[in-house]
């Protein structure tokens, strides 16, 4: 299954996901929340999802290194400063923060299912990948960074 590796950007799958959770939902029963409580639980995790997706994209952008997560190998810096000291995929914290929003918004315990799906193939197809990319990259300070920060959170 090394074809899917690095083939699909993660907004693409995010957005695919995200319409089978709508779909899903759409057939499903849901879950009897008050519009209030549904909206104020899906704005908040959308608008933090959001939040820390453009804090890894903006360090990215200060460490003037690439941001396209397809070409890895593109990378100039290891970026460890800001959000990058908690985690080492913020923008894909972020992603899965916005699923989890959206299937909050949703109101459909089954469309949970999205963000974990997102979750198993962006770490299959994407992180683990980049990670060997930076291995052999960045060595010895990227071991270190990986001993000392959690590849999600």
């Amino acid at each position: 299954m090394r074809f899917l590796e690095h083939k699909i950007p993660p907004p693409v799958v995010g957005l695919l996901i995200g319409a089978g959770m709508w779909f899903i939902a759409a057939s499903m029963p849901k879950l009897a929340l008050g519009d209030l409580l549904r909206w104020a639980m899906a704005g908040w995790l959308i608008a933090g999802g959001l939040s820390i997706t453009l804090l890894g994209g903006w360090a990215f952008r200060r460490a003037q290194t690439t941001v396209n997560p397809l070409k890895p190998e593109a990378a100039s810096t290891l970026v460890v400063a800001g959000i990058y000291r908690y985690t080492r995929n913020p923008m894909y914290v972020g992603f899965a923060m916005v699923l989890i929003g959206w299937a909050a918004y949703l109101s459909s315990p089954p469309a949970l299912l999205g963000p974990a799906l997102f979750v198993l193939f962006i770490t299959r197809f994407q992180i683990v990948p980049e990670e060997r990319v930076l291995s052999v990259k960045f060595g010895q300070q990227f071991a270190a960074y990986k001993v000392q920060v959690r590849r999600w959170l």
